[in-house]
C-alpha cells in the first residue's frame, strides 16, 4: 500500500472483515479515500458493521478529523492510519468507538512506530468483541423481540420558533400513529436553508452519528424533501429517510380499508414517489417495507417510471368508476329527499365517536391520528319522524399532502352535497385554533367555505369549563362530549334549526 501510495501520491485503502477477507481496495486522491456504498454489510441493528479500514497518509499525519467521521457514521470495527514518510511507512494509528460517560464517542491509539505494529495491536480481535460489546450496552432499554422502527424527528425552520414547536409535537402524534418510537427531536434554526441537506452538511452529519448513536433506524423530517435532498442524506446514510408528507401516506395506506380508500391512497403514493424513482433507485431502495414503503402490493420502488405511469392511469380509472357509484348513491338519497350532514374536522378531534353516539353505531374509533379514512354513512332520527343522512369523512391536518389531497378530492368533494358540515373541534387540544385554521383553508381549497356550517367544540369535559364558555361565544359555536350523549341535546337542536328553521321557534 506504501508503494503504491508513493508511486501514484495518491491514498490507498482496504476494507477487510472479520475473517480478514478483503471486500474493497480503494484508490483515493492525496487528500483523502472516497469509500464506497456497503450494500453487503449492512448495520441494521448491529452496533458495528464488521469491517475494518486500513488506509495511508501520504505525509505521516496521524488521524484526522474526516477519519473519525468516517468511522462514526460507517460504524467501522476500527479505522488504521498508516502515515507514510518518504514513501515507507513511518507511524501507525488506531482509532474506534467507544462508550464514554456522556455517550459514543472514540478512542485513538497512537502514532506508533511501524515497526511496533503487531505488538501494539496484537489483540484486535478481543478489542474489537469488547468495543461491541460495551456499545450494546448502551441499548439494553430495547427490547430485542421489539421491531418496530425507532426514529429521531428532525425540523428545520426560519419559521416562528413556537410554530416550529408545535409543528414537530403533531409529527411526534403522527409517528405514534404510525407505531414507531420517537427516541429524540432535533430542531435547527439556520440563518439560511441549504438547498442540498436543509441543514450544513457538519450539522447533518452530527444528526446522523448522533442518531447511530441512540440506536435509531430512520429519520423523519418535518419539511416535505425533494428527489435531490432524499438523496443526498441517503448518501451519508443507510438509515430511511422519510419527510412528513410520506409519514402520513404511510398511515393512510395503513388505514385504509375500503375500495375507494386503498385506490385513492396507492394513487397518492404512486404520485409521491415517480419523481423520486431516480437511476438505480438506490435512495429509496431503503424504504423497501415498513414505515414509508408501505403500500398495496408492496411494489417494488426501482420500477420503471413507464410501469408506474401505466399504474397511475390504471387507478385513475378505477377512481372514475368508483366515482360514477358514489354518484348512484347520492342520486338514491337525493330521492329520498333526506337532508345530508357530513361531520368534518382536524385528524383525531372526535368525530367517529360522535357519529357512533348519535347514531348508536360501531363505526371504527382509536385514540389516534388518522384512524379512520373510510367514509361512514347512518341515518339519524330527529323528533317529528325526521331522518338525515350524517357521514363521517377523513380528518384533515395542516399541509394536508398535495399528492393526497389530489387523490381524496372525488371523496371530498361529496362534502359539496351536503346541506349542513358540522366542524368538530378538540377544545381540549392546545393547538385548536390553529385546527380551526387548517380546515377552513382546505374547505377553502375545495370551494366549500360558503357551505353552511356549525361549529361544534368537542371534549368539553377535558377543557376548562369556563374557557369553554368563552371560546363558545366568541366562536358562535357550541360544545359537547361525543363520549357523553346527555351533552347532545343542544347539538341536536342547532341542527334542527339549521335544517328546517322555519319550524324554529326563533324563526319569525
Amino acid at each position: 500500500m506504501a508503494e503504491c501510495s508513493n508511486s501514484t501520491g495518491r491514498q490507498t485503502g482496504v476494507l477487510a472483515d472479520r475473517s480478514g477477507n478483503i471486500s474493497h481496495v480503494i484508490v483515493g486522491d492525496a487528500k483523502g479515500i472516497f469509500i464506497p456504498e456497503l450494500t453487503n454489510y449492512p448495520i441494521g441493528r448491529k452496533v458495528l458493521r464488521g469491517l475494518r479500514l486500513v488506509h495511508t497518509h501520504l505525509k505521516s499525519e496521524a488521524i484526522n478529523q474526516d477519519d473519525i467521521t468516517d468511522l462514526s457514521l460507517l460504524r467501522l470495527d476500527a479505522l488504521i492510519v498508516i502515515g507514510l514518510k518518504s514513501g515507507q511507512p513511518d507511524n501507525v494509528s488506531l482509532a474506534h468507538l467507544s462508550l464514554t460517560d456522556s455517550g459514543i464517542s472514540h478512542e485513538i491509539k497512537g502514532p506508533l512506530p511501524f515497526q511496533r505494529l503487531e505488538t501494539a495491536f496484537e489483540d484486535f480481535d478481543k478489542m474489537v468483541s469488547s468495543v461491541e460489546d460495551s456499545l450494546q450496552s448502551q441499548r439494553t432499554g430495547f427490547d430485542v423481540k421489539d421491531r418496530r422502527e425507532r426514529t429521531i424527528l428532525v425540523s428545520v425552520s426560519k419559521g416562528p420558533r413556537h410554530e416550529q414547536e408545535e409543528s414537530i409535537e403533531e409529527l411526534r402524534e403522527l409517528a405514534a400513529s404510525s407505531d414507531v418510537i420517537v427516541l429524540d427531536t432535533v430542531l435547527q434554526r439556520p440563518k439560511e436553508i441549504n438547498p442540498k441537506f436543509l441543514m450544513g452538511q457538519g450539522k447533518i452529519k452530527e444528526l446522523v452519528i448522533n442518531a447511530l448513536n441512540r440506536g435509531a433506524t430512520m429519520l423523519i423530517f418535518d419539511q416535505d424533501l425533494n428527489p435531490s435532498q432524499i438523496k443526498a442524506i441517503n448518501d451519508l446514510t443507510e438509515m430511511k429517510v422519510i419527510d412528513r408528507s410520506q409519514l402520513i401516506l404511510d398511515i393512510f395506506a395503513r388505514r385504509a380499508h375500503s375500495r375507494d380508500g386503498k385506490v385513492q391512497v396507492e394513487l397518492a403514493q404512486l404520485r409521491y414517489r415517480l419523481p423520486r424513482l431516480t437511476g438505480k433507485g438506490t435512495a429509496m431502495s431503503r424504504l423497501m417495507g415498513g414505515i414509508g414503503g408501505r403500500g398495496p402490493g408492496e411494489m417494488k420502488l426501482e420500477v420503471d417510471r413507464r410501469r408506474v405511469r401505466e399504474r397511475i392511469t390504471l387507478l385513475e380509472k378505477q377512481l372514475e368508476s368508483l366515482g360514477r357509484a358514489r354518484q348512484q348513491r347520492k342520486s338514491r338519497r337525493v330521492e329520498l329527499g333526506l337532508p345530508i350532514i357530513s361531520i368534518i374536522g382536524y385528524t383525531n378531534a372526535g368525530k367517529s365517536t360522535l357519529l357512533n353516539n348519535l347514531t348508536k353505531s360501531a363505526t371504527f374509533v382509536e385514540d389516534k391520528m388518522f384512524a379512520t379514512l373510510d367514509t361512514a354513512s347512518r341515518r339519524l332520527r330527529f323528533p317529528r319522524e325526521r331522518d338525515v343522512i350524517i357521514t363521517d369523512t377523513v380528518g384533515f391536518i395542516r399541509d394536508l399532502p398535495k399528492d393526497l389531497l389530489a387523490a381524496f378530492r372525488s371523496t371530498l368533494e361529496e362534502l359539496k352535497d351536503a346541506d349542513l358540515l358540522l366542524h368538530v373541534v378538540d377544545i381540549s387540544n392546545p393547538r385548536f385554533e390553529q385546527h380551526m385554521k387548517s380546515v377552513e383553508k382546505i374547505l377553502s381549497d375545495l370551494g366549500l367555505s360558503q357551505k353552511p356550517q356549525l361549529l361544534v367544540f368537542n371534549k368539553e369535559d377535558l377543557a376548562n369549563r369556563e374557557e369553554v364558555g368563552n371560546v363558545c361565544k366568541r366562536s358562535s359555536g357550541l360544545s359537547i362530549s361525543a363520549k357523553h350523549p346527555e351533552t347532545f341535546h343542544k347539538l341536536m337542536t342547532a341542527i334542527e334549526n339549521k335544517l328546517w328553521p322555519s319550524d324554529s321557534p326563533f324563526s319569525a
